[in-house]
């Protein structure tokens, strides 16, 4: 029986094993030898590797994105992606946004491995782990890349800041909270109900 299972684990280990990178290669180059589906970003020019989200994270990237997709879709304005998909903003930042908006205008940016470039709007929510990034790092990144309105979502607090990018600097143009409403300035028309998004 030990040995049934010692053999599994090696078959399972040789299945899902790695590549170990070479020293000389970039963080970049390391970042795309990465199997497909794998937990990790690059923010700053250093992997980063992300827990599995927790239940109630899910729920609500789940219910924004149904509002946002069929909203996108009555008005044929573009597509709406939800984590994980890469999104490379430069060779130092690519990220795995939650939700994220491409309009019509930009589907070139829609390559076959990841999104080559700024999503117009890009939508993150919250998390133990993935606060600080989501608040700082990211938050600066994706406002020198040029994403034009940029969503943060609290289910802690319930609430949702709406972010509009102004001569290249994120102002603050909205934040509800509780059984208010968050509006898209870029989507005009859209208004999210925070009761349908917050179990």
């Amino acid at each position: 029986m030990q040995t049934e299972i010692s053999s599994r684990m090696l078959y399972a280990t040789k299945q899902h094993s790695v590549r170990r990178p070479e020293q000389h290669q970039s963080a970049l180059e390391r970042f795309l030898a990465l199997p497909e589906g794998a937990a990790c970003q690059l923010i700053a020019g250093e992997l980063v590797m992300s827990p599995a989200p927790i239940p109630l994270h899910q729920a609500v990237i789940l219910e924004l994105s149904i509002q946002m997709a069929l909203f996108v879709k009555k008005e044929n304005a573009g597509r709406v992606f939800t984590s994980p998909i890469d999104v490379r903003l430069n060779e130092r930042n690519i990220f795995q946004p939650d939700i994220l908006f491409i309009s019509k205008e930009k589907a070139a940016l829609i390559g076959e491995r990841m999104i080559e470039g700024p999503p117009d709007l890009v939508a993150e929510v919250l998390s133990p782990s993935s606060a600080y990034h989501d608040l700082r790092t990211k938050f600066r990144a994706y406002e020198q890349a040029g994403v034009q309105e940029y969503w943060i979502v609290d289910p802690e607090r319930k609430s949702v800041e709406v972010f509009v990018n102004s001569g290249g600097k994120f102002q603050l143009r909205q934040e509800a909270e509780g059984e208010g409403a968050a509006q898209s300035v870029l989507l005009e028309g859209l208004s999210v109900d925070l009761a349908d998004i917050f179990p």
